[in-house]
Formats: structure tokens, sequence, C-alpha cells
């Protein structure tokens, strides 16, 4: 069970006109700001992944700015998966494509 006041872990995929948008660096930006940790990157499909962790509220505003998404994308699908944090991430990066 996820308790409400512990560090959580989301794990999103975002589909649509997401690349060569400025996508990760928008990503990367607002979750820095937002003092999350854990990564951003292209997938090779051509969506984009995130792997965060942090609070429920600063996650669930990543979210919403991840929907809204920068002026040159074109949102059709965020996909989320919630759990635990695992406290292994330091910083919020950009990955390499996989």
């Amino acid at each position: 069970m996820i308790n409400a006041e512990q560090d959580l872990r989301l794990h999103a995929t975002i589909q649509g006109h997401v690349q060569g948008v400025g996508f990760r660096v928008f990503v990367q930006q607002y979750a820095a700001n937002l003092k999350l940790t854990g990564w951003v990157r292209n997938t090779y499909r051509g969506d984009v992944e995130v792997m965060a962790e942090g609070s429920r509220a600063a996650l669930e505003k990543l979210l919403q700015l991840i929907e809204a998404g920068p002026r040159s994308s074109h949102i059709i699908q965020v996909d989320r998966e919630w759990s635990n944090a695992s406290g292994e991430f330091h910083q919020f990066a950009i990955e390499r494509t996989a």
C-alpha cells in the first residue's frame, strides 16, 4: 500500500508529437524546479519516457505540465504507473534514447 506521506515514483510514457520539440528539456527543467529526481528519455518507438521520484504533490504538478507539454508538442496519451520511491536517484537527468 502506498502511504500518502512517503515519496513516490511515477513512471510515465508520453505518446504523440513529443520528439524533436524540446520535450525532454521541458520535463527536466520543471522536474528539477519541483525538486524531483529521476530521468527523462526518448524511446525508439517515438515516445518520451519519464521516471520521477518525489512528493505526490510535486509529481502531480509534473503530470499536469507533461499533459500540457511544450508549445510545439501534441500529446495524445500519457500512461502512468505509481509505486513507492526507491531513492536511487540524486538529480533529474536527460538519459540516452532506449
